[in-house]
């Protein structure tokens, strides 16, 4: 059963009288918080009865009191937005009625509550974007260009107020440098060794570009993917560079076999020269031994020149016939014709010498017929 219907034994909460069963007075209800808060902050209770003189809130004690919670959540207030951190990665831009004031340090930093303002600034984030471009080289052929920037913020003020958009100007300065770097240099450096050179390039001169803007960026790194032509003249450009490979690899082998035919061509022409200037040598000290026994000649020949004539001429002889294994002589006192045979005279000889030389190797060795007919050969040489 309820306890507002008959029988619910006068159980209504909101009236302090048992047996009334209408609803609670609104009144009344406020009366009595007034009542309290009239108590708490020094003012008089009206009593139960609602005949008080004056309302707590219309008298001097309840208006100090509302006065000092006032005060009271303002200090507490002024105190709570007095203090504010700053994490490790951020720096703090403390702007004092609108304007630039100073730049706090991270930790727990004091402001002036109501007339600054706290823009907290992450310097340590690296942040990036892509970027491709098709650009015209400097030999006036076209490649396509893909890179990646990135970058932080270095100055928090310059970063605030000083460039009204530094992430659109960093990205219209990266083509800018884009544009400029690869304009200077040709597709064949491009292509092949220029890429580590010219993101250096690159981020130099967007650096150079953004310092300039005052954006308070700093770059941090630029990666470039390699360099590709268009695809309309893909096909041409392998062609190229296939045809600059079979060159280099074509270079390396002859620079191998240079390096293996030179020093052996020196070798033999260090040897050859060698060989030139001692038969030099040889040629000259013969021609001098000629000039030497020529003129040895001409003196006996001045004091004797029959004797001379002769000799020379049995020298000849002489020279001429140790090559010569047949000799046929003509005699003057007969008709008949002497032949010698020389090589088999010479023969019978060694072979004769071969026998005897170990058993009559300390005697004088035997004459043969062979010795016989030079002796007389020789005696007839003198004679004459």
């Amino acid at each position: 059963m309820a306890w507002n219907e008959p029988g619910g034994d006068n159980k209504d909460p909101w009236s302090g009288k048992g047996g009334d069963q209408g609803p609670p007075d609104l009144d009344e209800v406020v009366k009595k918080m007034q009542d309290k808060l009239g108590g708490l902050f020094g003012g008089k209770g009206g009593g139960n009865g609602g005949n008080s003189g004056s309302s707590p809130i219309s008298g001097p004690g309840g208006a100090k009191g509302i006065i000092a919670l006032v005060v009271v959540g303002l200090v507490i207030l002024i105190a709570f937005k007095s203090f504010y951190t700053v994490a490790p990665a951020e720096r703090g831009v403390v702007l004092r009625f609108g304007a630039y004031h100073e730049v706090t340090q991270p930790g727990l930093n004091f402001l002036v509550p109501l007339v600054d303002d706290v823009i907290k600034v992450n310097v340590d984030q690296i942040l990036s974007f892509p970027s491709k471009e098709t650009m015209l080289t400097k030999d006036e052929n076209i490649v396509d260009i893909e890179l990646t920037v990135q970058f932080r913020v270095q100055d928090p003020v310059d970063y605030l107020f000083q460039d009204r958009d530094p992430t659109k100007t960093i990205h219209d300065v990266t083509e800018t440098a884009l544009r400029e770097t690869i304009g200077k240099s040709k597709l064949d450096f491009i292509l092949t060794e220029g890429r580590g050179s010219i993101a250096d390039d690159i981020k130099r001169r967007i650096q150079e570009l953004i310092s300039f803007y005052k954006t308070g960026l700093e770059v941090t790194s630029v990666n470039t993917q390699p360099a590709k032509p268009p695809e309309q003249v893909k096909s041409a450009f392998d062609d190229a560079i296939k045809a600059r490979e079979d060159k280099t690899r074509q270079e390396n082998q002859a620079e191998a076999y240079a390096n293996d035919v030179v020093p052996r061509a020196r070798g033999a022409a260090a040897r050859i020269t060698a060989a030139a200037s001692a038969y030099k040598q040889k040629v000259i000290a013969e021609a001098e031994g000629e000039t030497s026994r020529f003129l040895a000649v001409l003196k006996q020949y001045e004091k004797a020149p029959q004797v001379t004539r002769q000799r020379l001429y049995l020298e000849t002889v002489e020279q001429v016939m140790e090559n010569t294994n047949k000799v046929i002589m003509d005699v003057k006192a007969g008709n008949s014709l002497m032949y010698l045979p020389i090589d088999k005279l010479i023969e019978q000889r060694t072979q004769t010498n071969n026998s005897n030389s170990n058993a009559t190797r300390q005697a004088s060795p035997l004459s043969t017929p062979a010795d016989t007919i030079l002796r007389e050969d020789n005696r007839t040489r003198r004679v004459r």
